[in-house]
């Protein structure tokens, strides 16, 4: 058996003028806004890992009930022998869970958190020592396309995107991104996890838990910005707030100043009042229909899924034809 290592491709750079450009921006707006890009440092990501593990965040534990129940029918219409990426992988543990029944010839793993990345892929690949790895430090935010030469005509690429991060992206971003996706994935497809809509008060508590590790997550941010742009934000200053915006079918994630206060940066300043937010998440969520729409709009066909008994949570397959 040939054992293999992790190869890796770190396109993502932090460019500190442009990421302290776009902090600036983002907090010149009205009402103030940060990417949440900026969540996912190290410790972000560990923190993000933890919430995951909360009795109140649901979406994990209801996807990971579904690749149970519907995993080996996902093989099946999926097939062997693909080059399986992993988009947002993070740990890698829910692809993992999946390599057995898929079988793919090749997994390739993309996160902007570089350094988590790099230490999950050694570890997965001890686990599949044959398996032939690759991880990519991408900013996918921006775009989806992956760096040239990632893929070769002999590839039939499976897009994974569990989790339903695609609701980070307003609808138009979403769409944007589908037909990226689309345009890359000839001969195979996208699998990707949805968050439903359900009952605000299930909503809410998944993005505001009783032990506050969503809290130190959000407020994490703060840090973030305050190494990529050298604002001068004390976290202490701010609460975390999360609520269902049922008109727009999203929950959103906000920072509250606890008081009036400035913030500071090399060029600049803004006040913000008592009660004043700073917009750091969107979480949409969809209807099968809404998101079989989105999928075929994109240019997807065939779509199938999977969802929980409960309706709480679906994960799509759409095939991408030759």
């Amino acid at each position: 058996m040939t054992r293999h290592t992790p190869h890796f491709i770190q396109t993502h750079r932090s460019d500190s003028h442009d990421e302290r450009e776009d902090v600036v921006a983002g907090l010149s707006r009205m009402p103030a806004q940060a990417s949440p890009k900026h969540f996912y440092d190290r410790l972000g990501s560990h923190l993000f890992d933890a919430i995951t593990e909360l009795p109140e965040y649901y979406p994990t534990r209801t996807e990971a009930a579904i690749f149970t129940a519907h995993g080996q029918a996902m093989a099946d219409e999926i097939g062997h022998g693909s080059t399986f990426i992993d988009l947002g992988a993070g740990n890698c543990a829910k692809a993992a869970r999946l390599l057995p029944l898929l079988m793919p010839s090749r997994y390739v793993a993309v996160d902007i958190s570089a350094d988590y990345l790099r230490d999950a892929l050694r570890k997965l690949q001890g686990e599949h020592p044959a398996l032939d790895i690759l991880g990519l430090g991408l900013d996918f935010s921006r775009s989806p396309a992956l760096p040239e030469g990632v893929l070769s005509a002999a590839d039939r690429p499976v897009f994974f995107y569990p989790g339903s991060s695609i609701g980070n992206f307003t609808p138009a971003e979403a769409s944007s991104f589908l037909h990226g996706i689309r345009a890359q994935a000839s001969g195979g497809g996208l699998l990707i996890g949805v968050d439903l809509v359900k009952p605000r008060e299930v909503l809410e508590a998944a993005y505001d838990d009783a032990l506050g590790v969503t809290a130190a997550f959000n407020l994490n941010l703060l840090r973030n910005l305050n190494r990529a742009a050298g604002t001068d934000f004390d976290p202490r200053q701010w609460r975390h707030l999360a609520f269902f915006n049922q008109r727009e079918s999203r929950i959103e994630m906000h920072l509250e100043a606890r008081e009036a206060l400035s913030v500071s940066w090399s060029t600049g300043s803004r006040r913000f009042e008592r009660g004043e937010k700073l917009h750091t998440e969107n979480s949409y969520k969809y209807t099968v229909p809404s998101f079989t729409h989105a999928l075929e709009r994109a240019g997807f066909r065939s779509v199938k899924h999977w969802a929980s008994a409960d309706g709480w949570f679906a994960l799509f397959w759409a095939r991408a034809q030759a």
